[in-house]
């Protein structure tokens, strides 16, 4: 018998059950090789835990500056963002009245001066001759007397002349008295001379007054700094009072940042930590931890802490925003992965899948610091084991084929 219709007739049987056999023999090849994967090994290494925020350039403080009289506006010599030096000009006002004012003052001054030197110069000096009249009108009043007393006593006159002679003698001491009085007003210490040297002195005060308020129609840098905002133009009225500029003077800057409440516990006055703007993210410059404001902000849940910065590069300005690193934690050649691999990493029982003799092994873990995407295992692991992570779908138990990608 011909065996070949035979065998044409079963033929389709005959690879049907061919690649039965194979697709049966690549599935339990694969069910023995179970899913395939890649898993992360184990290193030791050393690692540091930070704390990531953001926050901004501040000085300690700035200084609005302001106008201290009402006045129009002449000019503006300088911009935002300026340098500027102590006693720079930054805001002139019109002057002409403050300075027709001034000259007044002045004028007032050698008024109240011509004043005193003629208390000194013309007044004095007549008095005192004047006092010297006197002087010798009552000398000549006494000789008189004395002489008519001698006649009364040998009746060559009478009651009456003889009362005559000390009235005259009487109104020449009373004219030397009043001669004198007016020579010690006329002294240093007497009251014109007082009075005129007083007003010298309102003069001089009152000018003074004068001579300040014309200077603050120049609004003057107080110290050396940038000028962080202006708000006045030339032709602009302005107030006293009203800020019209903002400076930020040269010196020490800080970092004002704001943390989350749940890492209050890991910072310390301190702490070293890597700041960058966000303008030159490629340019990090190191900064320290020198305040941590003892209360929360009740609506954001974050904590206000500041960092001085010991050598300020030449590019940070105020207001700039800054991304910081603060160092709050270190560990020499301990053993880290990444926390993707970590299960409950926030609960009270984390664990890791660990391949193990082909399958996925359910370990606990004892977890230490963690940060920036890494975690550090204290138990549960050793190193070199290569663990699975979270996002691969493997249960514990199943089969699998790894492929091991080294911690970057």
């Amino acid at each position: 018998m011909n065996p070949l219709p035979l065998l044409r007739k079963y033929l389709w049987w005959i690879v049907f059950g061919a690649c039965l056999a194979l697709g049966a023999g690549y599935l339990g090849l694969r069910w023995w090789q179970g899913v395939a994967v890649v898993g992360e090994r184990v290193v030791r290494r050393d690692f540091v835990q930070t704390v990531v925020a953001t926050g901004r350039v501040e000085n300690p403080h700035r200084i609005e500056i302001g106008a201290q009289i009402t006045g129009t506006v002449v000019r503006v010599p300088v911009q935002e963002g300026q340098s500027v030096h102590a006693g720079d000009v930054l805001v002139q006002l019109s002057n002409a009245e403050l300075l027709a004012a001034q000259r007044q003052a002045e004028i007032a001054v050698a008024q109240a001066q011509a004043r005193l030197r003629q208390v000194q110069e013309v007044q004095a000096p007549l008095a005192q001759q004047a006092l010297r009249q006197a002087q010798v009108t009552a000398d000549f009043a006494r000789a008189t007397l004395r002489r008519n007393q001698d006649l009364f006593a040998q009746n060559f006159i009478g009651a009456a002349a003889l009362d005559e002679s000390r009235k005259a003698l009487d109104l020449a001491l009373a004219q030397q008295g009043a001669a004198q009085q007016q020579l010690n007003t006329t002294g240093t210490q007497g009251s014109d001379f007082a009075i005129a040297q007083t007003a010298v002195a309102q003069a001089q005060a009152s000018a003074a007054a004068a001579q300040a308020r014309t200077q603050y129609a120049q609004i003057r840098a107080l110290v050396d700094g940038v000028l962080i905002s202006r708000s006045v133009e030339a032709g602009d009225v302005v107030q006293a009072g009203k800020a019209l500029m903002a400076l930020s003077p040269h010196g020490r800057s800080q970092l004002v940042l704001a943390i989350d409440e749940k890492n209050l516990h890991l910072l310390q006055i301190g702490q070293a930590a890597l700041a960058s703007a966000d303008a030159y993210p490629q340019r990090k410059f190191a900064a320290t931890l020198v305040y941590i404001n003892p209360g929360v902000n009740a609506q954001s849940g974050a904590v206000d802490v500041k960092l001085d910065i010991a050598q300020p590069p030449a590019y940070l300005q105020q207001d700039m925003t800054v991304s910081v690193d603060i160092e709050v934690a270190r560990r020499n050649a301990t053993l880290l992965v990444s926390a993707t691999l970590v299960h409950e990493a926030d609960g009270a029982k984390p664990w890791v899948l660990k391949a193990q003799d082909g399958h996925a092994v359910r370990v606990p873990v004892r977890l230490g610091l963690r940060s920036t995407g890494f975690a550090e295992l204290l138990e549960g692991v050793n190193e070199g084991d290569v663990l699975l992570p979270a996002t691969a779908g493997v249960t514990t138990g199943a089969r699998v084929t790894v492929t091991v990608k080294e911690l970057s």
